[in-house]
C-alpha cells in the first residue's frame, strides 16, 4: 500500500507531467478548477487547484473532501502510483471502476484528451 508521502510525491511528478505537456494535452490542464484527490485506502483526501496546467495541492486532511471541488478524483494509493509511473491506464482503470472522476460535463470533454 503506498504511503501518504509516496502519494504527494505522485501528484506531484502528475502536476510536472501536464506542465511540460504540449499541444492538445497542454490546452486540455489549462482549466482553472477546485480539484480533490481522495486516497481511498488511506482515506486522506489531497484538496487544491489545477491552474495553467498544473496541480497545487493546498491541503491534506483525514477522510473524503470536505468541499466538493469542480474536478473529483476518487482511487486506491496504489493505482495513483502506478498511474503517474505509467503502470496503469487511466482510461481503463476509470471505466472499470478503479479510478472516479467526477466533474462537470463541459470539463470532462476537455479532459477527456488527458485520457
Amino acid at each position: 500500500m503506498a504511503t501518504m508521502e509516496e502519494c504527494r510525491s505522485a501528484l506531484d511528478k502528475l502536476s510536472d507531467n501536464l506542465s511540460r505537456a504540449e499541444g492538445d494535452v497542454r490546452a486540455a490542464a489549462a482549466l482553472d478548477r477546485s480539484l480533490s484527490c481522495h486516497i481511498t485506502d488511506l482515506d486522506v483526501t489531497f484538496a487544491g487547484r489545477l491552474r495553467s496546467g498544473r496541480i497545487e495541492v493546498h491541503d491534506t486532511a483525514p477522510g473524503p473532501p470536505r468541499e466538493k471541488a469542480q474536478i473529483r478524483l476518487a482511487m486506491k494509493g496504489d493505482d495513483l502510483v502506478a498511474m503517474v509511473d505509467g503502470e496503469l491506464n487511466f482510461a481503463k482503470a476509470w471505466a472499470s471502476g478503479r479510478i472516479r472522476l467526477e466533474a462537470s460535463f463541459r470539463d470532462l470533454l476537455r479532459l477527456r484528451t488527458l485520457l
